[in-house]
């Protein structure tokens, strides 16, 4: 199998969540590969920090301030990036939320955030990217930034209801892509599972015990930067469904 970039050089992608972690290293991975990525993060001042840092790839960096829990944000950002960049050919649905909490006795507004980010947020930025894609006809790729949490449920303290938003995105990118299907499109969709990465949503008893980081535990963004990349390059005619990246001597 022949793999390259190149089907993507010069046409647009939409990376949410791009402000930090495993966000900004797929901007930065997809602007190096030529393309033209719109960030869509809250906190514009790192987008834009980010966008000066690419300033000089072969692609470039557009800054778009939204919220990804708000529906006209993600709507008037997907109208933005048409009107200005061009049509979307690539969705990285990255944007995630986790905020240590129980089931027990949580907080709903913990758990409100975590369903309209994991859950609500992709769906509609699919749904936007879909729409431009068919407008366009264009055979685009959607990406969904799941977690190896949404295959199996960990014994972790603290996770409420991220494990089960993240069993909402596997079923949603199967969902989607047999709806892909039905429709006779040639966008592919692909859900990309990490472990353990060194991003500020890492629970707090894996930042605290160092042994994380020195016993090689946890995994960089770029990694997960680099499964997109290569989800990505594959053959038109080839759809990675679904990938698991995790460090090698880790288990839930």
């Amino acid at each position: 199998m022949v793999l390259s970039m190149e089907r993507w050089v010069g046409n647009v992608a939409v990376v949410t969540g791009a402000s930090v972690g495993i966000g900004a290293a797929i901007a930065e991975a997809l602007v190096e590969q030529g393309l033209i990525v719109a960030g869509l993060a809250r906190r514009k001042d790192k987008l834009e920090a980010l966008a000066k840092k690419l300033s000089n790839k072969k692609g470039k960096l557009y800054a778009v301030q939204t919220d990804l829990t708000k529906e006209e944000e993600i709507v008037n950002a997907f109208k933005w990036v048409k009107e200005k960049l061009g049509p979307v050919h690539v969705l990285i649905n990255n944007a995630g939320f986790l905020k240590q909490n129980s089931l027990v006795d949580g907080d709903i507004q913990i758990w409100r955030n975590t369903l309209n980010v994991n859950v609500l947020g992709l769906s509609i930025a699919t749904r936007e990217a879909v729409r431009d894609m068919r407008a366009n006809k264009v055979d685009g790729h959607i990406i969904h930034i799941n977690s190896e949490v949404g295959h199996q449920v960990p014994s972790f303290p603290q996770f409420n209801l991220y494990p089960a938003s993240k069993f909402a995105v596997t079923a949603l990118a199967e969902t989607l892509r047999l709806e892909l299907l039905n429709l006779k499109l040639k966008i592919k969709i692909t859900s990309i599972s990490p472990g353990p990465t060194d991003t500020d949503m890492l629970p707090d008893f894996m930042t605290s015990d160092k042994s994380y980081y020195e016993e090689k535990k946890i995994i960089e963004p770029e990694n997960i930067a680099d499964a997109v990349v290569y989800a990505l390059s594959t053959p038109p005619h080839v759809q990675i469904q679904e990938l698991t990246v995790t460090p090698v001597n880790h288990k839930l």
